[in-house]
């Protein structure tokens, strides 16, 4: 028992992401207008929110498969949910769900796995430079 536990706790954080995405998610639509500063307020949200979930599903998987391996799983499950979050969305008072929100949402985790290629290219040159 203690052992699947210990294979299970990396999944946790990612996990919770997911859950809080769908917790916002399914929350009924107010109908008012907050004006544009709003408007962008909440796409950043979009997409900060999928960086942050494209990050905790490489460090989990990354446990399992390696840091490298893990990166393109990482990005599709991210853009995966965010597609079906925006199909949930559809299914909630005063929401809808939009291509655009898909679209800034897999551009977070993009970034996230462009920000995490390149520390990790970093790191590795590091590496070898310092064993010279």
């Amino acid at each position: 028992m203690r052992k699947s536990l210990r294979a299970a706790a990396p999944f946790a954080v990612p996990l919770a992401v997911m859950a809080a995405i769908f917790v916002f998610s399914a929350m009924p639509s107010d109908g008012v207008d907050r004006g544009p500063l709003m408007l962008v307020a909440r796409k950043v949200a979009h997409f900060v929110e999928y960086f942050v979930l494209c990050v905790a599903w490489w460090w989990a998987l990354r446990t399992r498969v390696g840091g490298r391996r893990a990166l393109a799983p990482a990005v599709a499950i991210a853009i995966g949910y965010a597609i079906t979050d925006e199909l949930h969305q559809t299914l909630v008072d005063g929401r809808v769900g939009t291509w655009r929100d898909v679209l800034i949402d897999s551009a977070g985790a993009l970034t996230a796995a462009a920000a995490i290629h390149r520390l990790r290219v970093r790191a590795a040159r590091e590496r070898t430079t310092s064993r010279r």
